[in-house]
């Protein structure tokens, strides 16, 4: 394939809710540039984008997917993004590459959460968008009531920019306001567009949206309003030059209208891409820092400066093999080379290098900055990681995935595959960093937490598939903490044990006390006259930690005591460590069960993001869940609460959240601190405890 240079290459993303058409859209790019010859379906299975075995089951997309064309002699890189809550982290990885964000929106539905949900990584990132109002030639298609939605929820600088001559089932034309022409798309399989002038009775609406834009246009550059005054209106270079200007400095997002099922709208979505939307030239420098020193620098994108790229994405199938897929940020890259991952600090050579569609790879000999291309897996280089020249060590920003909302404990249905567990979901986390694993020895359980449901089952499902190992996902157990709030004065304990020959004997008097919360452990030593001998007392410390870290009540680890040692006896031949060990565990039991002991649960700072609608059915919940609201504000249609919740009460919530507000909530959580639990959840906490001893 031809290799292009920074100018000529575009790199979009689409994004928004699940079924908003997406992938049906990047298949008929694909057919209308010629890149393919027949137009899948997620129905059939067959598409480009959508080529995991869980993708075509599902007809969902789970996995980003980059794919490319060659229009009017400019290379589109577009990517194909999941629209579930719970594939959010591919989302994320592709906006940091794409120079424009694009928006897909049905038609009939307008704005829904997802689309809502992934905007705000939008403005995070501070991209230029544009916005697709698709599936025009639904029956119930509302493209005006969807556009103001799309104002109104999105963004108040979304500018028409292609409307329907007629909605709904017979919908196969637009009037395009940049040719102020009328486009009568034919039969998908045709690629046949005819232009004509725009209807006498769409004249109208076409002038005034038209002046819309160019007046929008007009306002995000001085030297553009001064010429639109000079001469009433923009044309030619001045209208390409300011609509380019609009689009970068975000004062523009683009509405098109649509329908990949008709195939209508398509081209003229190409060619308003391959003229008006930014290159990474247009983009500017990008900020990074020196690997060797905390200095701030800006990368050009030159393809002749020392080279620096991101990997932000990593694919391990068995038809396609292990695979980096990066964005060239400087300089260029062919076979062979040697960069340096600045964020490891380790010597990578690049094997073959490869431009995408889906599972198809083109092998390309050099990539050139701006670009998007693959490598065969890299021996130490994961998502996120930076490789540059060893002239110029640079570290790009990391990718900032979002922290995880639901846990679950992986339970391994045959003992001896450990290993094995280990390693898929190594490669899973791969796939997709927002879904982490490790193992908690507290726990003693295999933790994997993410962003919903639905990733951590399909994560299971991949284990059995392409492992061959099965395992369930079950509660993870809460990780309590045991403490005191009373004094035990005097907890003794004499360890006698004779059994023929040299016995065993430690006898220790112990005082245990409440330290404030988050001082965790104090040992003093009291002994007064050598009654019981300086060799013994490390022995005596060594047997109250252990017994903390085991715990007394719940089998969880006891915090916040100081513990004494002030008293005690010894043999002179059978005392030993051991004895003194075993002495001072029995003893701080003793004094622990006296000193008013409490069980500690960790409690969670949660944010959930409702409509307002919601907001008396979210709050009561989280009052059912024993939490505690702490306040609200407004943004825009949705509220946001505030409130601190124990984790014990927060498993599968993600899901219960969705299922209370029809997919439109969302949170986050974060550890604030632990909490004494109440006294009758706390009786059943032990209860549950001792059921599970007895049944081991």
């Amino acid at each position: 394939m031809k290799e292009y240079k920074a100018d000529a290459i575009r790199n979009f993303a689409f994004i928004g809710h699940g079924g908003s058409g997406k992938t049906s859209i990047a298949e008929v790019m694909l057919f209308t540039a010629g890149e393919t010859n027949r137009i899948g379906t997620v129905d059939e299975g067959n598409t480009i984008s959508d080529f995991s075995p869980f993708e075509i089951e599902r007809k969902i997309s789970i996995s980003a997917t980059p794919l490319h064309v060659e229009w009017k002699d400019t290379k589109l890189n577009f990517i194909d993004t999941p629209g579930y809550s719970d594939f959010v982290g591919q989302v994320i990885s592709s906006l940091y590459v794409a120079d424009v964000a694009v928006a897909v929106v049905k038609s009939a539905e307008g704005v829904e959460v997802g689309t809502e949900a992934t905007w705000d990584y939008v403005k995070k990132y501070n991209l230029p968008a544009a916005v697709i109002i698709n599936k025009v030639d639904n029956e119930h298609s509302k493209f005006d009531d969807t556009f103001n939605l799309v104002k109104e929820r999105l963004s108040s600088d979304a500018t028409i920019v292609s409307f329907p001559v007629s909605e709904g089932l017979n919908f196969d034309a637009v009037v395009d306001l940049i040719k102020m022409k009328k486009l009568t798309f034919g039969e998908p399989s045709s690629k046949k567009i005819t232009e004509e002038d725009i209807p006498a009775d769409l004249k109208e609406k076409a002038e005034k949206l038209r002046e819309e834009l160019i007046e929008k246009i007009a306002e995000s550059d001085e030297e553009i309003m001064n010429k639109y005054f000079e001469e009433g209106t923009l044309e030619g270079d001045d209208l390409i030059n300011g609509i380019k200007k609009a689009i970068i400095n975000g004062s523009i997002v683009p509405v098109f209208a649509m329908s990949a099922d008709k195939a209508a709208g398509i081209s003229n979505f190409l060619d308003f891409a391959q003229e008006f939307f930014p290159s990474p030239l247009d983009r500017g420098p990008v900020k990074a820092k020196m690997a060797d020193k905390d200095q701030e620098v800006e990368i050009p994108c030159d393809e002749n400066g020392e080279s620096a790229l991101q990997v932000f994405k990593s694919l391990s199938e068995a038809h396609v093999g292990e695979l980096s897929i990066f964005k060239v940020f400087a300089g260029s890259l062919s076979a062979g080379m040697d960069l340096q991952n600045t964020t490891k600090n380790q010597t990578e050579r690049l094997g073959q290098l490869f431009i995408l569609n889906g599972k198809n790879r083109k092998e390309i000999s050099t990539i050139y900055a701006g670009d998007i291309g693959a490598v065969v897996k890299l021996k130490d280089t994961h998502t996120g990681d930076t490789l540059s020249s060893k002239n110029f060590p640079v570290v790009l920003p990391g990718i900032d995935f979002p922290g995880p909302v639901i846990r679950g404990a992986i339970k391994p249905k045959a003992k001896g595959d450990e290993d094995k567990i280990a390693s898929g979901l190594h490669t899973v986390h791969e796939e997709d960093p927002t879904l982490s694993v490790h193992f908690d020895p507290e726990l003693s359980q295999t933790i994997v937490s993410g962003q919903g449901e639905l990733q951590l089952s399909l994560a299971v499902r991949m284990l059995k598939e392409r492992y061959g190992v099965e395992v369930g996902l079950t509660e993870p157990r809460i990780p309590y903490r045991e403490t005191i709030k009373g004094v035990a004065e005097d907890a003794e304990y004499k360890h006698k044990k004779q059994s023929g020959g040299r016995g065993q004997y430690g006898h220790v008097h112990l005082k245990l006390e409440p330290l404030s919360r988050g001082e965790g452990f104090e040992f003093v030593d009291a002994i007064v006259g050598g009654v019981v001998p300086g060799r013994f007392i490390p022995a005596v410390e060594k047997g109250v930690r252990e017994i903390m870290e085991k715990g007394v009540l719940t089998g969880s680890k006891v915090v916040d005591v100081r513990v004494t040692l002030f008293d005690g006896t010894f043999h002179s031949v059978d005392s030993d460590e051991v004895s003194f060990k075993i002495a001072a565990s029995q003893a701080f039991k003793k004094g622990f069960l006296e000193a008013n002991p409490v069980i500690l649960e960790p409690i969670y700072d949660v944010t959930i993001k409702v409509p307002d609608e919601y907001m008396g059915d979210v709050m009561g919940d989280i009052s059912s869940r024993r939490g505690k609201i702490l306040g609200m504000d407004s943004e825009g249609p949705f509220q946001v609460i505030r409130a601190k919740v124990p984790l014990a009460e927060l498993y599968k919530y993600s899901t219960h959240l969705r299922s209370l507000t029809q997919g439109r909530g969302m949170h986050t959580r974060t550890f604030s601190h632990y909490e004494e639990v109440p006294k009758e959840i706390e009786s059943k906490i032990i209860e549950e405890y001792k059921k599970a001893k007895e049944e081991e």
